[in-house]
C-alpha cells in the first residue's frame, strides 16, 4: 500500500470515528484489538490531536462526516476542557467529563492551540479561534520566562509553580523541554495562520531560534531537557524529534512567509533531517515507535522537496513499505503502537490512548497528499 488517501480514509480515520462516545466526545482508550474501555481517562493531549485531525481530513478531503467529528470533538473539547474559572486546558478527565487533574502543562496548552486553530482553518468557527488567541496570551502571559527565555514546562491550576513539572513517566522532571517548545512552535505557526498578530510573529520567530540556538547539539541532535538558564540536562538522543523537528521548523518559516528565514533555518533543517535519518534501516525500519515512523516519512519527503537531498525519497518509500507491511493493522484498522524486538506488532499496547493518537499518522498521509502529490501512488 502506497496510497496515502487509502491509508487514511480505509484503516486509520474509520478507527477513530469508532470512538466516538454517543454521550459527548471520545472514549479515551481502545487495546490492541480495538477493544474499547469506555470508563478510561481522558487526555486534553489526544482530544485536541483528535480536533486536529478530523478538521485537518476535512480541508484537505472535503468530506463532511470529518467535518461532524471535528465539530463534536469541538464541541466536547470547549465545553469541558477549559478551566472557565481559571482559564487554560486541564491535563485530563474522567470519563464522565470532570477534571481529574488540573495541572497546567504547557504542552496541553500547545496542543490546544494546535487542534483549535485548525478548527478555527477548517471548518470557519469563530469560537475556536478566539479560544486560541486566548489560550496564546494565556501562555505568553504565565509560561514565558522573561529572563531566560522560553516557556515553562507546567503550572498548577492557579499558574504557580510546580515540583513536579514532568510530562509524563518516561521524561524527567526538567523546568524546559525540547519536546514542549517543539510543540509550542508548531501550534503557534498554526494559529498564524489564521491570526497573523505581530507578538505571534515575534513570538514564533524566537522559539524558532530557541530550537536552532540552544537545543541542538553540535552532533545535529536535539537535546532533550534543560535547566531554566538552559543548561542542559541528561537525555538520551531522540532521532524521532530530529526529523520531525527538521520538516517543522521548514514549515513555521514557510507559514511566516520571510524568505530570508526560511534561508536561514534551511542548514539547520538539514542537519536535523540527516542526524534523524541515522536511526533508519536498510529495510526501512527504526528503533522508536509508530510515530517515528510517520514523522521519518514526512521528514524525507521534506528533504527531498526543500533540499533535493539524495536518497531523501528513497528513504521515505522504504519506511512507508516497511510501516505499511509491519505497523497496520488490517484486521481492525490504524497502527500498531509498535514492534517488538523480532519484528512483529506489539498487539498488547493500547491503538488508542493517553499518547496514541491519529496525529503523526494522519498528518503523515495528509502531508503526502499535499505536498507528496503522485510520489505514493499504487505501483510506484
Amino acid at each position: 500500500m502506497r496510497d496515502a488517501a487509502t491509508m487514511l480514509t480505509e484503516s486509520i480515520l474509520p478507527f477513530w470515528l469508532g470512538l466516538k462516545d454517543p454521550a459527548g466526545g471520545f472514549f479515551g482508550e481502545a487495546d490492541g484489538a480495538g477493544r474499547i474501555r469506555k470508563d478510561a481517562d481522558r487526555g486534553a493531549v489526544l482530544n485536541a490531536r483528535i480536533l486536529w485531525t478530523f478538521s485537518a481530513a476535512y480541508r484537505v478531503l472535503g468530506t463532511e462526516s470529518y467535518a461532524d467529528a471535528a465539530r463534536w470533538a469541538l464541541s466536547y473539547f470547549l465545553d469541558h476542557f477549559l478551566d472557565k474559572d481559571a482559564g487554560g486546558v486541564y491535563w485530563c478527565l474522567d470519563a464522565s467529563g470532570r477534571p481529574l487533574d488540573d495541572k497546567k502543562q504547557l504542552y496541553a496548552q500547545a496542543f490546544a492551540i494546535y487542534g483549535l486553530s485548525e478548527a478555527a482553518l477548517s471548518l470557519g468557527d469563530s469560537r475556536a479561534r478566539e479560544t486560541a488567541v486566548s489560550l496564546f496570551r494565556l501562555v505568553e502571559k504565565h509560561y514565558r520566562d522573561a529572563l531566560y527565555g522560553g516557556y515553562a514546562e507546567a503550572l498548577a491550576k492557579d499558574f504557580s509553580p510546580l515540583e513536579d513539572m514532568s510530562l509524563s513517566e518516561k521524561d524527567i522532571n526538567a523546568p524546559k523541554t525540547m519536546n514542549s517548545h517543539l510543540h509550542l512552535m508548531e501550534a503557534y505557526a498554526a494559529l498564524f495562520r489564521i491570526w497573523p498578530d505581530p507578538g505571534l510573529e515575534a513570538a514564533l520567530r524566537a522559539l524558532i531560534d530557541i530550537i536552532g540556538g540552544r537545543m541542538t547539539g553540535e552532533d545535529g541532535h536535539l537535546r532533550l531537557y534543560f535547566e531554566r538558564d538552559w543548561t542542559v540536562l541528561p537525555g538520551e538522543i531522540s532521532c524521532g524529534h530530529d526529523i520531525e523537528t527538521s520538516w517543522l521548523l521548514t514549515e513555521a518559516a514557510e507559514i511566516i512567509g520571510d524568505a530570508s528565514l526560511t534561508a536561514n533555518i534551511r542548514p539547520l533543517s538539514l542537519r536535523l533531517g540527516r542526524a534523524g535519518n541515522t536511526d533508519l534501516r536498510a529495510d526501512g525500519s527504526l528503533s522508536g515507535e509508530w510515530w517515528t515512523y510517520a514523522e521519518t516519512v514526512v521528514g524525507n519527503l521534506y528533504l527531498h522537496i526543500f533540499h533535493v537531498e539524495p536518497g531523501a525519497m528513497d528513504n521515505a518509500l522504504r519506511c512507508w513499505d516497511y510501516l505499511s507491511a509491519h505497523l497496520v493493522d488490517r484486521e481492525h484498522g490504524e497502527w500498531y503502537w509498535g514492534l517488538l524486538p523480532d519484528g512483529s506488532p506489539d498487539t498488547v499496547s493500547p491503538k488508542a490512548g493517553f499518547w496514541k493518537c491519529p496525529y503523526h499518522n494522519s498528518r503523515m498521509c495528509l502531508e503526502l497528499l499535499t505536498h507528496g502529490g503522485v510520489l505514493l501512488q499504487p505501483g510506484l
